[in-house]
């Protein structure tokens, strides 16, 4: 559970067969979001000044007086209802990243199955997240902040996630939905793809270094279409 993907310069133009290697689960390239803050964010004035000041100073120089400040609201109304930056940091991320799913999931709700509908969602959603401005702030100057996301816990933002791609999972599964995505136990299936799918995003800079065009996106499409088929489909 956002704008231009960092894009270091290459002459190389995309291989010819890129679409047969993944055609079977591909149809076209996950596609991102504009990269403006979610209506959500736009409608907080705390949230909207947490965004403008990691966009400019990063994480680790945004403190919570610098944000009350740019709100145009009391420290005390900050504290009370965050805590700690590490809270609001959270919280907005919680935000963006809700717009994102609510994007990706509306934007594959046409596709025939419950299993392309889920792979496209996550590998758009790891597209529109990587390329968010906020996660691209937060990989170049402050990736410590994401540590805990990655060695310790599941944040708020990864258990969201989780829950929309059990449900996901159960509504293709043969015997509560369509069949199109095999049996097995949906939180573990489930935590597989997010495992998964999240190295896309925290490894976004290193990966946009290889494959500065996104087209790993479909790739990752690819392999989770192939991971929920039915061994029989």
């Amino acid at each position: 559970m956002l704008s231009q993907r960092l894009s270091n310069s290459s002459d190389e133009s995309p291989q010819n067969d890129h679409a047969d290697r993944s055609s079977h689960a591909v149809d076209a390239s996950p596609q991102s979001t504009s990269g403006a803050p979610s209506p959500d964010t736009l409608s907080d004035p705390v949230l909207r000044a947490t965004y403008d000041s990691i966009l400019e100073v990063g994480v680790r120089r945004t403190t919570l007086a610098d944000v009350s400040r740019r709100a145009g609201v009391s420290r005390m109304t900050v504290y009370r209802k965050y805590d700690d930056l590490q809270r609001l940091l959270s919280a907005l991320l919680t935000v963006e990243l809700a717009h994102l799913l609510d994007e990706t999931i509306t934007r594959n709700a046409n596709r025939p199955t419950q299993r392309e509908q889920l792979a496209h969602t996550a590998s758009d959603t790891c597209a529109a997240l990587a390329a968010h401005p906020i996660m691209q702030r937060v990989l170049a100057v402050d990736p410590e902040a994401l540590l805990p996301l990655i060695v310790d816990r599941l944040g708020s933002t990864q258990v969201r996630a989780l829950e929309l791609m059990r449900e996901s999972i159960i509504a293709g599964q043969s015997a509560t939905g369509d069949g199109s995505v095999k049996s097995g136990d949906p939180d573990l299936m489930a935590l597989t793809i997010v495992a998964t799918a999240q190295s896309f995003v925290f490894s976004q800079r290193a990966i946009a270094n290889a494959d500065p065009l996104g087209h790993i996106y479909p790739e990752l499409t690819a392999m989770v279409d192939g991971y929920l088929r039915p061994v029989s489909a």
